[in-house]
Formats: structure tokens, sequence, C-alpha cells
């Protein structure tokens, strides 16, 4: 099977909306499974592949997420390109609530997590360069296929990542905004790492929740809040992904 583009969806994006001829896929790999089956079908026609990050009833916290099964079961059906979306904090002032950000580099905060198909015994020891940690040509498409939709869309910043499912405290995003991070969120590591070992394409569309902790306005943060600003902002997807379909 050849796909065009494989999506993993994050908190709130758990189905595609629009795929035609829909197969399902469960997907046995080396490292467990997965975090659902694999939807693949026909989307602008284009063969297309979708994963919901958190299991399509967002059954699977961040920290347990399986990453090396997910990507590994996107590879095995034959995807090389793969769009992540994530939901995140902004800590950016500029990076406020249902604003869409194209990062381009990350600072991994998390732990104890597995960050390599090399962390099994008998493979393989693979050092690979992370020092740009997306693909910057498919983060081009994905900037010039929301600017086709008429969508302001953030170029660059950094994605800071940490353990959750907690939300961070004041001082955790005061330190993290010194470190140099504009957005905060809990799944992008080790997804991006174990992409670039499987030599994917890979780029993160990022969806603004809210407001970190102490950032922006510092009013409390909702959570009714939050969702109500990932559904707006997660309404902005495919009209993306079908742009960059277009333009494949």
């Amino acid at each position: 099977m050849t796909l065009d583009l494989a999506i993993i969806g994050g908190s709130g994006l758990y189905a595609f909306d629009g795929l035609e001829d829909i197969e399902r896929h469960t997907v046995d790999t080396p490292f467990g499974p997965a975090s659902g089956d694999v939807v693949t079908g026909r989307f602008k026609g284009r063969r297309v592949a979708f994963l919901a990050r958190h299991g399509e009833s967002h059954t699977v916290p961040p920290h347990r997420v399986n990453y090396r099964a997910n990507l590994w079961a996107l590879h095995a059906l034959g995807a090389r390109r793969v769009l992540a979306v994530n939901a995140v904090g902004g800590i950016r002032d500029d990076m406020g609530p249902r604003v869409l950000v194209v990062p381009d580099q990350i600072i991994d905060y998390t732990h104890g997590r597995y960050t390599s198909f090399n962390d099994v015994d008998g493979a393989e020891v693979r050092h690979i360069d992370f020092s740009e940690p997306y693909t910057d040509s498919l983060r081009q498409r994905v900037l010039a296929a929301a600017r086709a939709e008429g969508l302001a869309i953030v170029d660059g910043g950094v994605h800071g990542v940490t353990q959750g499912p907690r939300l961070e405290t004041r001082a955790e995003i005061a330190r993290m905004k010194r470190d140099g991070c504009d957005l905060v969120g809990m799944t992008g590591m080790p997804e991006a790492a174990l992409a670039r070992e499987l030599d994917l394409e890979f780029a993160c569309l990022a969806l603004v929740a809210n407001f970190a902790a102490g950032a922006g306005d510092d009013a409390e943060i909702s959570i009714d809040e939050i969702f109500a600003h990932l559904k707006a902002a997660t309404a902005h997807v495919f009209p993306i992904v079908g742009r960059m379909l277009e333009a494949l």
C-alpha cells in the first residue's frame, strides 16, 4: 500500500471527516498494540491514513501512548509523510487560544518513555541527526496549505514537551519560557524522534487550546474553555490537509 499522507490526531481529533473507501487496519508491531486501528481511505483523490493518538474515545493518556507502535504501524502500511496534530498551550504572546502554529524546534522534558526503536535487545544502535526535528519541506507544505485556505498561521516556534497528563505549574512554564519554549504540549516527543528513525517526513500542526499557566492574560485555566478553543481550531485541520493533498 502507498499512502500520500498519514495524520496523527491529538486531543479533540479522533476521526477523519470526509474519508472515502474506508478500511480499518489492526497492525501487529514488535512493540505491542498501537493506540487503535489505523483508518485508511481516500481524501481529495489521495490515499491517506489516520490514527487517533489517544484512541478513538480518548482513553490513552499522553505518558501511556505507545509511540513506537503508532509510528511503526503507519510506516508498515506505507506512510512516508506524517502530519502530527497536537493540542498545545501558548507561552509566547502571539500564540493564544485558537492560533495555528507549525513549530520548527523541540525541547523534551518527558521522562520514562520509550524514546527509540533501538531500545530492544539485539537492535542495531542508530544515531540520528535531530538538530532539525521537523522536515522543513513538509512544514512548508502545511504553511502553504493554511495560507491557501486564508488562515493565519505562525511559522516556527519551540515546542516544549512535558510529561502530562496534568497541566504545568506557573513556575514550570516560567522555566520553559527562560529555556526558549513558545508552546507547551505533552505528545510531541518521542513521536518526532521515532519518525526520524524511520526516515519519515514529519511535521507538526499545533493547535493552541489555551495560554499556559502564568502566560497571556494570566487568567485561571478553564478546561471547558480549552476544549471549546480546541474544537474551533480543529475545524481547520482537514481543509488544510485537503489543500496539502491537492498540491502534492
